[in-house]
Protein backbone atom coordinates (compact mmCIF):
# COMPACT_ATOMS: atom_id res chain seq x y z
CA UNK A 1 0.00 0.00 0.00
CA UNK A 2 1.19 3.49 -0.77
CA UNK A 3 1.08 6.04 2.07
CA UNK A 4 -1.35 8.11 0.54
CA UNK A 5 -3.90 4.83 0.21
CA UNK A 6 -3.20 4.02 4.04
CA UNK A 7 -3.83 7.88 4.81
CA UNK A 8 -7.26 7.18 3.11
CA UNK A 9 -8.17 3.98 4.82
CA UNK A 10 -7.34 5.27 8.39
CA UNK A 11 -9.49 8.45 7.13
CA UNK A 12 -12.23 6.75 5.52
CA UNK A 13 -12.80 3.38 6.29
CA UNK A 14 -12.99 2.22 2.95
CA UNK A 15 -10.80 2.50 -0.30
CA UNK A 16 -11.44 2.33 -4.09
CA UNK A 17 -8.59 0.23 -5.39
CA UNK A 18 -8.47 0.80 -9.39
CA UNK A 19 -8.18 -1.88 -12.17
CA UNK A 20 -7.37 -5.06 -10.03
CA UNK A 21 -9.10 -7.32 -12.55
CA UNK A 22 -8.31 -7.20 -16.41
CA UNK A 23 -11.27 -6.00 -18.87
CA UNK A 24 -10.66 -10.14 -19.76
CA UNK A 25 -11.27 -11.31 -16.30
CA UNK A 26 -13.96 -9.59 -15.61
CA UNK A 27 -15.79 -10.89 -18.90
CA UNK A 28 -14.59 -14.53 -18.48
CA UNK A 29 -16.82 -13.98 -14.99
CA UNK A 30 -19.80 -12.34 -16.44
CA UNK A 31 -19.58 -15.47 -19.15
CA UNK A 32 -19.74 -17.84 -16.39
CA UNK A 33 -22.27 -15.58 -14.44
CA UNK A 34 -24.65 -15.39 -17.49
CA UNK A 35 -24.12 -19.24 -18.75
CA UNK A 36 -22.93 -21.23 -16.25
CA UNK A 37 -24.27 -23.30 -12.85
CA UNK A 38 -23.89 -21.48 -9.94
CA UNK A 39 -24.05 -24.11 -6.85
CA UNK A 40 -22.37 -22.59 -3.22
CA UNK A 41 -20.69 -19.00 -2.88
CA UNK A 42 -18.50 -17.65 -5.69
CA UNK A 43 -15.45 -18.77 -4.83
CA UNK A 44 -16.66 -22.30 -6.22
CA UNK A 45 -17.99 -20.80 -9.33
CA UNK A 46 -14.91 -21.92 -11.20
CA UNK A 47 -11.12 -21.32 -11.35
CA UNK A 48 -11.11 -17.37 -12.33
CA UNK A 49 -13.16 -17.24 -9.28
CA UNK A 50 -11.56 -19.12 -7.02
CA UNK A 51 -8.32 -17.32 -8.16
CA UNK A 52 -10.02 -13.99 -6.06
CA UNK A 53 -9.39 -15.94 -3.24
CA UNK A 54 -6.02 -14.39 -2.96
CA UNK A 55 -5.81 -12.30 -6.20
CA UNK A 56 -1.95 -11.09 -5.81
CA UNK A 57 -3.26 -7.07 -6.52
CA UNK A 58 -5.09 -7.90 -3.12
CA UNK A 59 -3.47 -9.73 -0.98
CA UNK A 60 -0.96 -7.29 0.07
CA UNK A 61 -3.75 -5.07 0.80
CA UNK A 62 -4.88 -7.76 3.22
CA UNK A 63 -1.90 -8.21 4.51
CA UNK A 64 -1.37 -4.95 5.61
CA UNK A 65 -4.74 -3.99 6.82
CA UNK A 66 -5.52 -7.76 8.70
CA UNK A 67 -2.19 -9.17 9.91
CA UNK A 68 0.06 -11.85 7.93
CA UNK A 69 -2.37 -14.11 8.67
CA UNK A 70 -5.59 -13.93 7.07
CA UNK A 71 -8.79 -16.19 6.38
CA UNK A 72 -11.66 -15.74 3.93
CA UNK A 73 -14.23 -16.21 6.51
CA UNK A 74 -17.11 -16.28 3.69
CA UNK A 75 -18.23 -14.63 0.07
CA UNK A 76 -21.63 -14.46 -1.55
CA UNK A 77 -22.75 -12.43 -4.34
CA UNK A 78 -24.93 -9.23 -4.93
CA UNK A 79 -26.69 -9.10 -8.49
CA UNK A 80 -29.32 -5.99 -8.46
CA UNK A 81 -31.76 -4.91 -11.06
CA UNK A 82 -32.96 -1.20 -11.43
CA UNK A 83 -36.02 -0.95 -8.40
CA UNK A 84 -36.28 0.12 -4.64
CA UNK A 85 -34.60 -2.44 -2.68
CA UNK A 86 -34.63 -2.64 0.85
CA UNK A 87 -31.41 -2.37 2.55
CA UNK A 88 -30.53 -0.20 4.89
CA UNK A 89 -27.07 1.43 6.43
CA UNK A 90 -25.37 -1.04 8.89
CA UNK A 91 -22.41 -2.15 10.25
CA UNK A 92 -19.80 -0.19 12.89
CA UNK A 93 -18.03 -1.49 16.24
CA UNK A 94 -21.26 0.33 18.12
CA UNK A 95 -23.73 -2.13 20.26
CA UNK A 96 -21.76 -5.35 19.12
CA UNK A 97 -20.80 -6.44 22.57
CA UNK A 98 -18.76 -9.65 23.29
CA UNK A 99 -20.50 -12.08 21.46
CA UNK A 100 -22.99 -9.59 19.64
CA UNK A 101 -23.66 -9.81 15.96
CA UNK A 102 -20.60 -7.02 15.31
CA UNK A 103 -18.19 -8.12 18.11
CA UNK A 104 -15.68 -8.72 15.46
CA UNK A 105 -16.38 -5.23 13.78
CA UNK A 106 -13.69 -3.60 14.88
CA UNK A 107 -10.83 -1.19 13.86
CA UNK A 108 -7.48 -0.36 15.31
CA UNK A 109 -4.11 1.75 14.52
CA UNK A 110 -1.25 1.86 16.96
CA UNK A 111 2.44 3.11 16.58
CA UNK A 112 2.26 2.60 12.57
CA UNK A 113 0.30 -0.16 12.19
CA UNK A 114 -3.58 -0.22 10.83
CA UNK A 115 -5.46 -3.68 11.51
CA UNK A 116 -9.52 -5.09 11.04
CA UNK A 117 -11.94 -7.61 12.20
CA UNK A 118 -13.81 -8.50 9.40
CA UNK A 119 -13.37 -7.02 6.55
CA UNK A 120 -14.48 -6.66 2.61
CA UNK A 121 -13.05 -7.21 -0.82
CA UNK A 122 -15.84 -6.34 -3.46
CA UNK A 123 -15.12 -7.06 -6.99
CA UNK A 124 -16.89 -5.43 -9.36
CA UNK A 125 -18.26 -6.98 -12.64
CA UNK A 126 -20.59 -3.97 -13.84
CA UNK A 127 -19.62 -0.37 -13.86
CA UNK A 128 -21.78 1.71 -10.62
CA UNK A 129 -21.75 5.63 -12.06
CA UNK A 130 -22.02 8.23 -9.80
CA UNK A 131 -25.97 8.37 -8.27
CA UNK A 132 -26.28 4.64 -9.27
CA UNK A 133 -26.62 3.46 -6.12
CA UNK A 134 -25.22 0.27 -4.84
CA UNK A 135 -22.61 0.23 -2.17
CA UNK A 136 -22.55 3.37 0.05
CA UNK A 137 -21.23 4.55 3.39
CA UNK A 138 -20.44 7.14 6.47
CA UNK A 139 -17.12 7.85 5.39
CA UNK A 140 -15.32 7.89 8.71
CA UNK A 141 -18.13 6.35 10.92
CA UNK A 142 -15.74 3.10 11.49
CA UNK A 143 -13.95 5.81 14.12
CA UNK A 144 -16.98 7.53 15.27
CA UNK A 145 -19.02 7.16 19.08
CA UNK A 146 -21.85 8.12 18.05
CA UNK A 147 -23.39 5.76 15.47
CA UNK A 148 -26.38 4.84 17.47
CA UNK A 149 -27.61 9.19 16.84
CA UNK A 150 -27.66 8.62 12.81
CA UNK A 151 -31.43 9.01 11.99
CA UNK A 152 -33.65 5.71 11.40
CA UNK A 153 -34.57 8.24 7.77
CA UNK A 154 -31.17 8.00 6.57
CA UNK A 155 -30.29 4.72 7.82
CA UNK A 156 -33.17 3.80 5.28
CA UNK A 157 -32.04 6.41 2.65
CA UNK A 158 -35.16 8.28 3.05
CA UNK A 159 -33.43 11.27 3.82
CA UNK A 160 -30.38 12.25 1.98
CA UNK A 161 -27.32 13.30 4.21
CA UNK A 162 -24.41 14.72 2.95
CA UNK A 163 -22.34 12.32 5.41
CA UNK A 164 -23.99 9.20 3.24
CA UNK A 165 -21.41 8.66 -0.09
CA UNK A 166 -22.22 6.31 -2.95
CA UNK A 167 -18.27 6.19 -4.56
CA UNK A 168 -18.40 5.80 -8.65
CA UNK A 169 -16.72 2.36 -9.39
CA UNK A 170 -15.77 0.88 -12.98
CA UNK A 171 -15.88 -3.03 -13.56
CA UNK A 172 -12.83 -4.32 -12.64
CA UNK A 173 -12.37 -2.21 -9.23
CA UNK A 174 -12.46 -3.43 -6.23
CA UNK A 175 -13.83 -1.91 -3.01
CA UNK A 176 -12.05 -2.21 0.18
CA UNK A 177 -14.07 -1.33 3.85
CA UNK A 178 -13.89 -2.54 7.12
CA UNK A 179 -16.85 -4.02 8.62
CA UNK A 180 -16.22 -1.72 11.66
CA UNK A 181 -17.49 1.02 8.82
CA UNK A 182 -21.17 2.06 8.59
CA UNK A 183 -22.09 1.00 5.09
CA UNK A 184 -24.88 -0.48 3.27
CA UNK A 185 -27.10 -0.76 -0.43
CA UNK A 186 -28.50 1.94 -2.09
CA UNK A 187 -31.81 1.31 -4.40
CA UNK A 188 -29.75 0.62 -8.02
CA UNK A 189 -31.01 3.11 -10.09
CA UNK A 190 -28.58 2.11 -13.74
CA UNK A 191 -30.40 -0.12 -16.71
CA UNK A 192 -27.83 -2.10 -16.45
CA UNK A 193 -27.80 -5.01 -13.63
CA UNK A 194 -25.60 -4.70 -10.81
CA UNK A 195 -22.75 -7.22 -10.39
CA UNK A 196 -20.54 -7.60 -7.32
CA UNK A 197 -18.45 -10.62 -5.31
CA UNK A 198 -17.81 -9.95 -2.01
CA UNK A 199 -15.27 -11.77 0.11
CA UNK A 200 -15.00 -11.20 3.63
CA UNK A 201 -12.05 -12.03 5.23
CA UNK A 202 -10.81 -11.98 9.16
CA UNK A 203 -7.79 -12.11 10.88
CA UNK A 204 -6.10 -15.56 11.06
CA UNK A 205 -7.43 -16.51 14.71
CA UNK A 206 -10.93 -15.12 14.65
CA UNK A 207 -14.31 -15.99 12.32
CA UNK A 208 -17.71 -14.11 12.00
CA UNK A 209 -19.62 -16.65 9.81
CA UNK A 210 -21.36 -19.68 11.45
CA UNK A 211 -19.72 -22.16 9.24
CA UNK A 212 -16.29 -23.05 7.57
CA UNK A 213 -15.26 -24.03 4.15
CA UNK A 214 -14.79 -27.66 3.28
CA UNK A 215 -11.87 -27.53 1.28
CA UNK A 216 -12.43 -31.33 -0.49
CA UNK A 217 -15.19 -29.17 -2.74
CA UNK A 218 -12.09 -26.62 -4.62
CA UNK A 219 -10.21 -29.11 -6.51
CA UNK A 220 -6.71 -27.74 -6.97
CA UNK A 221 -5.60 -25.13 -4.30
CA UNK A 222 -2.40 -23.30 -3.89
CA UNK A 223 -0.66 -24.55 -0.28
CA UNK A 224 -1.48 -20.36 0.44
CA UNK A 225 -5.17 -20.89 -0.55
CA UNK A 226 -5.78 -23.87 1.72
CA UNK A 227 -4.44 -21.68 4.49
CA UNK A 228 -6.98 -19.28 3.46
CA UNK A 229 -9.88 -21.13 3.60
CA UNK A 230 -8.52 -23.26 7.08
CA UNK A 231 -10.62 -22.41 10.17
CA UNK A 232 -10.01 -19.92 12.86
CA UNK A 233 -6.83 -20.63 15.07
CA UNK A 234 -9.71 -20.10 18.15
CA UNK A 235 -13.32 -21.75 17.85
CA UNK A 236 -14.90 -25.53 17.25
CA UNK A 237 -17.83 -25.06 15.26
CA UNK A 238 -18.56 -27.29 12.03
CA UNK A 239 -16.22 -27.07 9.23
CA UNK A 240 -18.78 -26.83 6.21
CA UNK A 241 -19.71 -24.42 3.90
CA UNK A 242 -23.35 -24.12 3.76
CA UNK A 243 -25.03 -24.32 -0.38
CA UNK A 244 -26.40 -20.72 -1.35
Amino acid sequence: MTGEEKFQVDLEGYLVIKNVLTDDEVAEMNDIIDTGERQGPPSLWGEPFKRLIDHPKILPYLLELLGPHVRLDHDYAIFMEEGPQINGLHGGEDGGGPGGPEADHWYKYRDGIMRNGLSVMAYNLADAPEGAGGFACIPGSHKSNFLREIPAEVRRFERPAHYVVQPPIKAGDVVFFTEALVHGTMPWKAKHQRRSLLYKYSPGHSAWAGYYYDISKYGDLTEQQKRMLLPPSIGSRPRVVEES
